[in-house]
């Protein structure tokens, strides 16, 4: 496609292309929203959106936990601390910090919240960041929690990609955008910045500066006690990157890992997480050595994990004196306590770790204790908080409520066999007393980038919209996830990508073979790199499938890189200006438009405000297909950021516009 007919649709907020998108939007609501089953649909997630009974999420901070809670009467939010004495009550009293919605109302923004990070270890300053729109651009502005009002006078960092943390109380290491030459290809900060209070930001001390070509550039302060430490981090592109100790001289100095490992560095340990196979450790494994050592050049490297066929490394958590390990084992969740000493590692097990479902973890505070935090789930079990002190078994402290009657539903694993012969997880979430006739509506949904794994969660919009309305989900662990760690990355990387969309495809036709469903009652979802798969399995797999959600997608492989923040995945997809294109134009959905073949009726959901992946991928891919005389829906979120919501009342409008798509081609819904 040398000339672009719809290139136009690439001016976000330009007249005629937000007046493409009105258009298109009247008619989407015209059509879906008139029925009462989308007023069903919307105020159902509404309400499991906003409930009261959900669980309050907390950090800790010098004696209180945080939390930041939206609902009904708090669309933008407040955030809000308790002691940990209340918080274990059924009704905890909070101490309101920040309203956002009364904020935006003196102001008259429509800010999001982004985030808080303390000064340490006072704790009486706080720099906030907020988000006009929900985008990924925000402010910085500093808060006191004394006054419980922004500092006159204080630390601003104006709108932009980047962010600041602490250095000390009157110093900030700022990255961000400062005009030409400060912003790499990617649109993200190039240079990091030593501000001290009371001097304007463009004056601020120069740290580091990174080349165009890099994805971006950061530094943060680890305050940790005894450990005090600088670092810059100079991310190369997204699967490489070099960390610098900065010296109190000023003087930067290399850490020497490879630039492909994830590096982390905790009191007097460097933990090396190896993407690539590296002086005879495996890639997935996890490395240990003494920080000093390494510094010196004369690491000692202990292994703490080494992954298998079928296991990989989910995370791991530091409190004061242990290392827990979350480990996946085909994509189910085991828990372990690593505990460094004179003679090494010493291993054992969680006590009480949960044995089904999703399991997260994470310290509470690795400065004061060895308390973690644990959340258990799965697609049919609403989430549980229990806090554990490492060696002894949970307390359950919080459960959130069910949305949906799940009794009369079961969980599957299968396996299936992809093109080329790999061994393809999926989970299936149906009725027990299914018919396997092949007329149940099926949805399935998947995502295949970035090294993110897909583990089972509880939602109750799915439950509500789909499940208990005689829907069937799959969720599908293909290739170019992490279910099984770098290597099942790297199989479905740049050239291999479309061995992602194979498999996608083998799961779909495993669930005809199983009689669940039928091409013409199965449905496939995704969005960001989910929306580019969607989009795949719209234009290459047509005949597998009655229905496509493509969500904030990525769907012009040809014009990505130039597109907002696309330059920072070409390591995932290949550079498009080059001879790459040979192989990024196979799955560019936007060039494999075909206006004879039979495709299914699909609908893009998107948002202005996504400054990540741009809407013009969605607003293109749609005109081509109207262009091409394919059914297509399309509508557009004047907010959102690339979450595609900036609050919880149009998250549920847009997952009942996807939902009542579903119905409407897939078939009647059957009611509660």
């Amino acid at each position: 496609m040398t000339n672009d007919p719809h290139a136009w649709l690439e001016d976000v907020t330009g007249d005629e292309a937000l007046a493409w998108v009105t258009g298109r939007n009247a008619r989407t609501e015209q059509r879906l929203t008139a029925a009462p089953l989308f007023t069903e649909l919307e105020s159902g997630i509404r309400e499991v959106l906003d409930a009261p009974a959900r669980i309050p999420f907390v950090g800790h901070r010098g004696g209180y936990f945080y939390n930041f809670w939206t609902d009904e009467r708090n669309p933008r939010g407040l955030w809000r601390r308790t002691t940990p004495e209340q918080y274990r009550t059924d009704s905890p009293e909070w101490e309101i910090l920040l309203d956002v919605d009364a904020l935006n109302a003196a102001e008259g923004e429509n800010w999001v919240w982004h985030g808080a990070r303390f000064l340490r270890p006072d704790l009486d300053r706080v720099l906030i960041d907020l988000s006009r729109g929900g985008a990924d651009a925000d402010v910085t502005r500093e808060f006191d929690m004394v006054t419980r009002d922004w500092v006159p006078g204080g630390f601003v960092r104006p709108e932009a990609k980047g962010g600041a943390s602490w250095l000390d109380r009157d110093t900030l290491l700022v990255a961000t955008d400062l005009g030409e030459g400060t912003t790499t290809e990617s649109g993200y900060p190039r240079t990091v910045r030593r501000w001290t209070r009371g001097t304007p930001l463009a004056e601020a001390e120069l740290v580091y500066s990174g080349e165009p070509g890099d994805l971006s550039v950061s530094a943060y302060r680890d305050h940790t006690p005894g450990f005090e430490r600088t670092f810059v981090r100079r991310a190369l592109e997204f699967y490489s990157d070099e960390l610098y100790l900065l010296g109190d001289d000023g003087e930067l100095r290399k850490i020497d890992v490879p630039d492909s490992a994830i590096a982390d560095v905790e009191r007097e340990w460097l933990l090396l997480e190896l993407r690539e196979d590296w002086a005879g450790f495996r890639a997935g494994s996890l490395l240990a050595a003494r920080f000093d050592d390494v510094v010196a050049g004369t690491p000692s490297w202990e292994v703490l994990f080494a992954p298998t066929d079928e296991s990989s490394l989910a995370g791991y958590t530091w409190t004061r004196h242990h290392l827990v390990l979350n480990v996946l084992e085909n994509v189910v969740n085991r828990l372990s306590v690593l505990t460094p000493g004179e003679q090494g590692w010493a291993r054992a097990e969680f006590p009480g770790a949960p044995e089904f479902g999703s399991v997260g973890v994470s310290a509470v505070d690795s400065d004061e204790n060895d308390d973690v935090w644990l959340t258990v789930t799965d697609y049919l079990t609403p989430a549980s908080l229990a806090i554990a002190t490492v060696g002894s078994p949970p307390e359950t402290l919080k459960s959130a409520p069910a949305f949906f009657d799940s009794s009369g539903h079961v969980i599957e694993q299968h396996f299936v066999t992809s093109d080329d012969g790999t061994r393809v997880p999926y989970f299936l979430v149906r009725p027990a007393d299914l018919a396997f006739d092949g007329t149940a509506p099926t949805l399935l949904y998947g995502y295949g980038g970035f090294e993110i794994a897909l583990t089972p969660g509880y939602s109750g919009g799915t439950g509500r919209s789909w499940l208990t309305r005689g829907g069937v989900y799959a969720v599908a662990n293909i290739r170019g996830g992490g279910e099984y760690g770098p290597r099942w990355h790297r199989a479905a990387l740049r050239e291999n990508r479309p061995r992602a969309y194979e498999d996608m495809a083998a799961v779909a036709r495993d669930l005809v073979e199983r009689r669940i469903t039928a091409p013409s009652r199965l449905a496939v979802q995704g969005g960001s790199n989910g929306g580019l798969l969607a989009g795949n399995m719209l234009v290459r797999y047509p005949e597998l499938f009655g229905a496509v959600v493509i969500q904030v997608p990525l769907l012009d492989m040809k014009r990505y890189s130039h597109l907002l923040a696309g330059a920072s995945w070409m390591a995932e997809y290949g550079d498009p200006d080059t001879d790459d294109w040979d192989f990024i134009r196979t799955f560019s959905p936007y060039h494999l438009i075909d206006a004879d073949a039979g495709y299914p009726p699909v609908i893009l959901l998107t948002s202005t405000r996504d400054d990540r992946v741009h809407p013009g991928h969605a607003r293109k891919f749609a005109a081509a297909l109207e262009a091409a005389g394919h059914d297509v829906t399309y509508y557009e979120n004047i907010e959102g950021g690339h979450g595609g919501a900036a609050d919880n009342a149009q998250a549920a409008r847009m997952a009942a516009l996807a939902y009542a798509f579903l119905w409407e081609k897939l078939g009647r819904a059957t009611g509660h």
